[in-house]
């Protein structure tokens, strides 16, 4: 191929050509098929592979996170079933540029040329915009395509949810990545100057986000010529990308479940990961501390009572010492609970005491275990009966404490683990004395002790 006449006056005048745009975009794919990072939608037996197949495309909505190629497989998507893309964004469009929208797709309709409207951070639109698509969706002016970061089931009204099809795309992983650059590399006609762990680093930092790969890339290429860098000299050559981490949205629910969950496994390694996740991606501390309170409740208990202590105190050596220093209590509590014994007795026994509670509406206590301030509730018969049991042999006296019309029920079901272990020995021994009490034990002369 001849070069081009511009490319001639440069070169004669010992010039080089400027790029035709940012790196980023000139290595936007051109089919499908160069699309990377995606292919359980691309490739055979992909769901977007089956609608080019039959060129018939369904609204859609791509969901993932940035720098994986939404906008580019909405473009190619129009491409590939002979539609005209419309790309609007969310964030710079109103009413009036809708309308406008609407309008020329109406007239392309009946030129007999469908319309695909791209709509980028389409979670942006409020809930009356939104709505305001359905009409044109559901008679077929335009071919819906929204690309959101957050998740549909909440960013989205469940009226236009059902008119469309949730397409997930994934974050880029190392390959993906590895393949990106090498791209980057052959259109630059020369190598990253990068030593191999440099390299593993800048895909690290990229995080899962091809688009923000490719612009660090282009940076290292105008900046550094043939100046190699190690991991320490590119991250004083870029600046170092905080993990991708929204506190008000979804990825806030996603990691502290999985800490929790991490931590209810008694993984400590992953737990204190999730919890660095989040520490880095700036949650809030006090926020993690009252979920470790409630994990060393919920799923420690009894099995290690401890838990509790240990918790409360991690929360209130973050109240006294703040950020940075305070956080160490937070990771010492999470190593704490990750590594106790577990227990969810003592949750479960709450769920069904209230169960009980609502199903047996407003029961009175024994007549026995009320007191007796008055002679006239002493004439009733209040504690008539009543067994003081520091006073009972084994200071137990079996006595029923359940509501009169209520059978004794058992809602407390310690586990075989940690402390519970000498819990379930004390339950067993009232019970055994219990049952001797009611004169339903028929053993005799039994030697128990507690």
């Amino acid at each position: 191929m001849s070069p081009a006449p511009e490319d001639t006056l440069f070169s004669t005048a010992g010039l080089e050509t400027v790029p035709a745009g940012p790196l980023a975009d000139r290595l936007r794919p051109k089919t499908l098929d160069d699309v990377i990072g995606q292919d359980h939608l691309l490739k055979d037996g992909g769901p977007l592979a089956r609608m080019v197949q039959v060129k018939r495309l369904p609204s859609l909505i791509l969901w993932g996170p940035p720098g994986t190629g939404k906008t580019s497989i909405a473009r190619l998507l129009a491409d590939a079933t002979d539609l005209h893309f419309a790309p609007l964004s969310a964030v710079f469009s109103g009413v009036a540029d809708l309308r406008k929208v609407f309008d020329e797709a109406r007239k392309r309709r009946a030129a007999g040329q469908a319309t695909l409207l791209f709509v980028d951070e389409i979670h942006r639109f409020n809930r009356a915009q939104q709505d305001g698509f359905l009409p044109y969706v559901e008679d077929g002016t335009v071919v819906l395509v929204g690309a959101t970061t957050e998740n549909p089931s909440f960013a989205l009204n469940s009226a236009l949810l059902s008119r469309a099809t949730v397409i997930v795309l994934h974050r880029l992983d190392d390959a993906a990545l590895e393949a990106l650059l090498a791209r980057a590399e052959a259109e630059e006609s020369r190598a990253l100057p990068l030593t191999a762990d440099a390299r593993a680093a800048l895909r690290a930092m990229a995080d899962g986000d091809g688009r923000y790969l490719l612009n660090m890339a282009e940076q290292i290429f105008t900046l550094h010529g043939d100046e190699i860098l190690d991991p320490a000299g590119l991250a004083e050559s870029l600046q170092k990308r905080a993990p991708l981490y929204d506190k008000g949205q979804e990825e806030h629910y996603n990691l502290i479940s999985a800490l929790h969950k991490s931590m209810r496994g008694s993984d400590c390694d992953a737990a204190l990961y999730w919890l660095a996740r989040m520490l880095i991606g700036g949650e809030d501390p006090l926020y993690i501390a009252r979920r470790i309170v409630r994990f060393a409740a919920e799923d420690v208990g009894m099995a290690d009572p401890n838990a509790l202590l240990q918790a409360l105190a991690a929360k209130e050596m973050y109240d006294f010492l703040g950020s940075p220093e305070g956080e160490l209590g937070l990771v010492q509590a999470v190593i704490y609970l990750a590594t106790a014994p577990k227990s969810n007795a003592a949750y479960k026994a709450a769920g069904a005491s209230k169960r009980a509670a609502r199903e047996h509406g407003s029961l009175m206590p024994p007549m026995h275990i009320l007191n007796a301030p008055t002679k006239m509730m002493k004439s009733l018969g209040y504690s008539d009966g009543y067994a003081y049991d520091h006073d009972a042999p084994e200071g137990f006296s079996g006595q029923n404490y359940f509501p009169d019309g209520m059978d004794r029920q058992q809602f407390y079901r310690p586990v075989e683990r940690g402390f519970e272990r000498e819990i379930v020995k004390r339950l067993e021994y009232w019970h055994r004395l219990r049952q001797r009490r009611a004169g339903t034990d028929s053993a005799s002369g039994d030697s128990d002790d507690a």
